[in-house]
């Protein structure tokens, strides 16, 4: 069982840190003692130094660390948002002023249960603003919700800066 055990967590381990970019070790302490390293011993070493202690989620969390929260995520060179192709899902409930899509979006965001309905109106009054062309990006998606956001006394507060 022990073994199982293991050899899971050590997959669990090599995948996440096969799946970030080769050339940057995130950020916590194993970014910080295995920096300018590369290769995959060091990237390895330094995915398994972030998770001691969870560090990089203190980094995450207080902007320590060498983490920064305030960029997209990459996701093979793509934000986790045009990554997921989500971006038509989210257009077509922001039109309806409701959905599966923004509902999920609004919980990725962090926007509160009793915020959601707010959320939903003012990104379906700010339609036009927000995907002024059926060809919209989801990272030029994203930018102007966070910019929406930024704008709105009530939701400001789930800007991450």
């Amino acid at each position: 069982m022990k073994k199982k055990i293991l050899t899971g967590l050590a997959l669990v381990c090599l995948s996440s840190a096969t799946l970030a970019d080769p050339e940057e070790h995130g950020c916590g302490w194993g970014a910080l003692i295995f920096e300018g390293q590369s290769g995959l011993v060091p990237y390895v070493l330094a995915s398994l130094t972030n998770g001691t202690a969870s560090n990089a989620l203190f980094g995450m969390t207080s902007n320590t660390n060498g983490c920064q929260t305030h960029h997209p995520m990459p996701y093979g060179g793509k934000s986790w948002f045009a990554a997921a192709d989500f971006a038509d899902d989210i257009v077509e409930d922001i039109a309806k002023g409701e959905g599966e899509a923004l509902d999920a979006l609004a919980v990725m965001i962090g926007i509160e249960k009793e915020d959601r309905a707010y959320f939903n109106q003012l990104t379906h009054d700010n339609f036009n603003t927000i995907a002024p062309s059926s060809e919209v990006t989801g990272d030029q998606l994203m930018t102007a919700i966070d910019s929406l956001l930024s704008n709105d006394e009530r939701l400001a507060k789930y800007v991450v800066s």
